[in-house]
């Protein structure tokens, strides 16, 4: 086993299965939807999403923030928190100059855009708060983490669509390996389960509409799938160079192995049809780990639960798998989270390495028969991981594949 390179030291993730990386991993692991009806999309053609449970943002944030901060910042803060204090890190006697902090969205401050909109057109130019703009903009999640943790290197944001999340954790790599910094806390967040979003994607054609049925509705790989459920999350991981985190007595969960970042320059969103980007992001990370696709023992799909997607994506890992590696899809039980997607189900492909644990791809029923895959469902499989990798693919073709090797 190699320790050079990249260590995943720590995790933190804040998703529809709950809050916390061990609540996502049940959930996860257990197969359980998040899928329920939505009172804030009540009335739309589709009225339902994966929304987080139970979350506080002041318990994370403090009341005091809590007028400046969009949902989106603050699901970003709770998770990075988790992760630093997962990797056994004291921001108040690292060295903050040596610290960067990379997070991916999609939309941002989508909530606090939309809720702008109706208070200017109710109450007039009076009505909309002087915290409009800090709120809604992309790079806030990034900022108000580096803020939390009082971070003093890089602090970027990622903005690839749904691939933004697992770019983040990209750029956080090559940034380590640069000698730009030595730890990174990087991931993504998104939180635009909004009216405006969910109408945006319904008349795309890109939702479920199983709304007798909702907790069933995200389908990936089966066969009666009709479109995803739009979901909120935020996921981190917190990445140190592997000698640097020995030094420290840091025992890392996993090691970023590779990454490849490619784009399919085709279409607006839908993916190429042989899916030629995406290939070469997948090859790129393979290479960059060492690594010839036969040794790649899991798969963590991108699996979005749409015809289109499912399908050039079964097509591209039969074609460079023909040793049918597991393969396993998160948003039939979390949704699709859009820029966080990425980063959660990476976090979730360390936790499948650690547990020697593949979970189930919620509500597979009955794979669809055009698809040549070892299809995980009903139930998890143990399994020894060597090797595995996170795909993540977003409108504009944008490709990102990481691959993921145990720590021990």
């Amino acid at each position: 086993m190699t320790r050079t390179g990249v260590a995943v030291t720590g995790l933190g993730m804040v998703t529809p299965a709950g809050v916390g990386a061990e609540a996502t991993w049940e959930g996860v692991r257990d197969g359980r939807p998040a899928a329920s009806p939505d009172p804030r999309l009540a009335g739309l053609p589709v009225d339902f999403s994966c929304r987080v449970p139970g979350f506080d943002p002041g318990a994370h944030l403090g009341r005091r923030a809590l007028w400046r901060t969009d949902r989106c910042s603050q699901l970003a803060v709770a998770a990075a928190r988790e992760g630093v204090r997962d990797a056994g890190l004291d921001p108040g006697v690292w060295d903050a100059s040596r610290v960067a902090v990379v997070v991916g969205t999609c939309f941002g401050g989508q909530q606090a855009c939309e809720d702008g909109h109706r208070d200017l057109l109710r109450d007039g130019h009076e009505g909309v708060s002087p915290a409009l703009v800090p709120k809604m903009i992309p790079s806030m999640p990034a900022a108000e983490v580096s803020m939390d943790l009082k971070v003093r290197g890089m602090s970027l944001s990622v903005s690839t669509a749904c691939a933004s999340g697992a770019g983040a954790i990209a750029l956080g790599r090559a940034l380590l390996l640069s000698g730009a910094c030595d730890i990174v806390v990087a991931g993504g967040a998104d939180a635009a389960v909004t009216p405006l979003i969910a109408v945006g994607f319904q008349r795309m054609g890109t939702l479920s509409g199983r709304r007798d049925d909702p907790a069933a509705a995200s389908r990936p790989f089966d066969a009666t799938r009709d479109g995803f459920v739009l979901g909120e999350a935020a996921a981190v991981l917190v990445l140190e160079r592997a000698d640097a985190a020995r030094r420290r007595g840091a025992v890392p969960r996993a090691v970023l192995a590779g990454c490849g970042s490619t784009s399919d320059a085709y279409h607006v969103t839908a993916p190429h049809p042989e899916h030629r980007g995406a290939e070469a992001a997948l090859r790129a990370a393979l290479a960059e780990a060492g690594a010839a696709p036969r040794e790649v023992d899991h798969v963590n799909a991108h699996g979005t639960s749409t015809r289109i997607n499912d399908s050039t994506e079964a097509a591209l890992l039969a074609r460079v798998f023909p040793h049918a590696p597991s393969v396993t899809s998160a948003k039939g039980a979390l949704g699709h989270c859009l820029g966080a997607g990425g980063a959660v189900e990476a976090a979730l492909t360390v936790l499948t390495l650690q547990h020697r644990l593949v979970p189930p791809t919620a509500n597979l029923e009955t794979a669809d028969p055009d698809f040549e895959l070892d299809l995980v469902h009903k139930a998890p499989r143990e399994q020894e991981v060597g090797l595995a990798v996170s795909n993540a693919f977003g409108f504009g073709g944008h490709n990102e594949v990481l691959a993921f090797r145990p720590w021990s």
